[in-house]
């Protein structure tokens, strides 16, 4: 199903092109709440974000002031102008959230991964005209995320973006959220007007990272910048490591670059020339080494073997990885592609094995 859109026409920060959002992970006083807002309005930001109800992993933790925090954030609207946003994951929130004037909702990363809540967040929205912002799912489920776009969008909400949060995993790494930059490209692939906004802090979980997620967001092409931004980020009540002051972010803001997809490509245009004779080539290969794996499901069959040979796989992987690191190539990256071509061969096999 196609999204129907509209653009979102949220404000940029100052004249930079990127729209960014910032604020602190949690609204926790009326006083950091001012504070943090009057300070991201000195610096020239427009959208003021804050979390008003805060869904923890583990109960016990700060889960944020409710409808108590909601006057604070008009307050920031009536005296900075700036556009507010927070994150909703209930009916009653979406009911509390337009009751105070919130201008910009946001579904969560929990939410979206539960269709039943989708849906009951849909129906809440019906009727009515309000920019919405859906993170990814915690795990790396594109049609999912996807989904909990059509959910919305089906509500009757056009003006709609997404926010890659990143991908939560068991395994330590430098990482909070793995970025997995391939699934959000490959939204932007399938639905090319929509907005993507990245989220560094929730990828990063580290104030150290946030500069650098925030460039490789610019230089993939994403449309905004989500950052949380406190006024005193150590003594912050919830995720205090991934958020930065506003003189921090404004820093980090003033040395990006961003660059400009529509320039013309005139001038790789021979390297783009190669590039597909080189993918012609590949997909020549690939279809060769095919031929001579059906050869192989032939033999096999005659002979009364199985089809998956382990110790020779474990040998194709390890011998390609040890290559790939001559060629200047990730050993990831090789043991990828022959995992895929693994499968491929094994299906063809399959087929001629099973005639």
């Amino acid at each position: 199903m196609e999204l129907n859109l509209q653009s979102l026409n949220l404000p940029s920060d100052n004249e930079r092109p990127s729209c960014v959002i910032a604020g602190p992970c949690s609204a926790e006083t009326e006083e950091q709440v001012m504070t943090t807002a009057l300070k991201l309005a000195a610096k020239g930001c427009h959208i003021f974000r804050a979390g008003v109800w805060k869904p923890r992993t583990k109960p016990g933790g700060f889960e944020g002031k409710g409808e108590e925090a909601l006057p604070w954030m008009k307050r920031v609207k009536d005296e900075t102008g700036m556009l507010t946003a927070t994150e909703v994951a209930t009916p009653e929130h979406v009911e509390l959230a337009l009751k105070y004037g919130i201008d910009i909702l946001w579904v969560g990363a929990r939410t979206s991964a539960n269709p039943f809540a989708m849906q009951s967040l849909a129906d809440s929205l019906q009727g009515v005209d309000i920019p919405v912002l859906v993170k990814n799912p915690v795990n790396p489920d594109l049609e999912l995320w996807i989904g909990a776009l059509q959910r919305i969008n089906q509500a009757g909400i056009k003006r709609l973006g997404a926010i890659h949060r990143g991908f939560s995993s068991f395994d330590k790494k430098i990482y909070r959220n793995l970025p997995m930059w391939q699934i959000p490209i490959e939204l932007r692939r399938r639905i090319p007007e929509l907005p993507i906004i990245c989220d560094p802090s929730h990828i990063g979980g580290r104030r150290d990272l946030i500069a650098p997620l925030c460039q490789q967001a610019m230089d993939l092409g994403f449309d905004g910048l989500i950052v949380e931004s406190h006024c005193n980020p150590d003594e912050a009540w919830s995720d205090a490591k991934q958020q930065v002051s506003p003189e921090i972010l404004d820093y980090i803001l003033s040395l990006l670059v961003v660059r400009d997809e529509h320039t013309t490509t005139e001038g790789i245009r021979m390297l783009r020339s190669q590039i597909d004779e080189l993918d012609n080539q590949l997909m020549e290969l690939l279809a060769k080494r095919m031929r001579v794996c059906r050869e192989i499901g032939t033999y096999k069959k005659e002979h009364n073997m199985t089809v998956l040979q382990a110790s020779r796989y474990n040998e194709i992987l390890e011998k390609r990885g040890a290559q790939a690191s001559l060629c200047g190539l990730s050993p990831e990256f090789a043991a990828q592609v022959f995992e895929h071509i693994h499968e491929e061969s094994v299906r063809q096999q399959l087929e001629i094995v099973n005639q």
